[in-house]
């Protein structure tokens, strides 16, 4: 099968939008990916009367947060996360609870088939949103310092090391950061976090590989890195399950049924 697209990631200043590419690309490639900074999206924080509703259930964790800093920005990600999935589901963002797995994974509560991921660095946000499996994202500052013997030894596998190693020196480190944010990203779509060695898996040609550079997948994983804002890199891994999802992702179609008859069943 040909490999899987990674959407393209789109730049949303603002919870007014854009929004459009959001539904257009979960529609056409069954995976969206939006990323903004803090700083653009906190005046919302600061002046929005909704805030409560549209934290939800995350109200009183931000309320006890006692570092303003922290607070703010822990506000602005649920916001982003709210309205990038409200943008694809059609609906509005206080109406949807976000919950957590185990280990921190954000997802949404009686929405099985859609799969979420959040990463943020410096001032940058970025939420990754997929309809026909796993998705994760992770960003990166692309001046971010790095000792390339460090990288060699944590996280390439040795035929990772062997291309970098024919690359011109002032490429290795770029090249070499480009594989880092892959892999976390990777790590994240699994779930897995730092728990999967990096040198268990390598990438080349935006593919993924076993450590002895042989193909590790038959294309139904997508991988792509992009830098964004000019100054982050941002990379993504997004999964085809190979389950027939609905192309109409509005709500009435993505709410699981089962958590929509218990929501209208009348209280015995």
């Amino acid at each position: 099968m040909d490999q899987v697209r990674c959407a393209e990631p789109i730049h949303v200043p603002r919870p007014a939008g854009p929004w459009h590419g959001v539904r257009e690309n979960l529609a056409e490639l069954g995976n969206a990916v939006v990323h903004t900074t803090w700083s653009e999206w906190l005046p919302s924080v600061l002046t929005s009367p909704r805030l409560r509703e549209l934290l939800g259930s995350d109200w009183e964790r931000y309320k006890r947060t006692p570092d303003p800093t922290v607070r703010y920005r822990f506000a602005a990600a649920r916001l982003l996360i709210k309205y990038t999935a409200a943008a694809a589901l059609g609906t509005e963002p206080e109406d949807l609870d976000l919950a957590y797995r185990l280990r921190g994974r954000p997802y949404l509560r009686g929405f099985d088939q859609i799969e979420l991921s959040l990463s943020h660095t410096g001032d940058l946000m970025a939420v990754g949103l997929s309809r026909t499996g796993r998705i994760g994202v992770d960003v990166e500052a692309v001046g971010r310092s790095v000792r390339l013997e460090l990288l060699k030894a944590q996280i390439l596998t040795p035929a990772e090391a062997a291309e970098i190693a024919e690359l011109p020196e002032e490429e290795r480190v770029p090249h070499a950061l480009r594989l880092w944010t892959l892999k976390e990203a990777y790590t994240k779509a699994l779930g897995q976090g730092l728990r999967l060695g990096f040198k268990e898996f390598g990438f080349s040609g935006g593919r993924l590989q076993a450590p002895d550079g042989s193909a590790a997948t038959r294309g139904e994983w997508g991988f792509a890195t992009h830098e964004v804002m000019g100054r982050f890199l941002l990379s993504v891994a997004c999964h085809d399950a190979g389950l027939s999802t609905a192309d109409d992702t509005s709500v009435v179609t993505m709410l699981d049924h089962g958590f929509l008859e218990a929501m209208a069943r009348p209280a015995s």
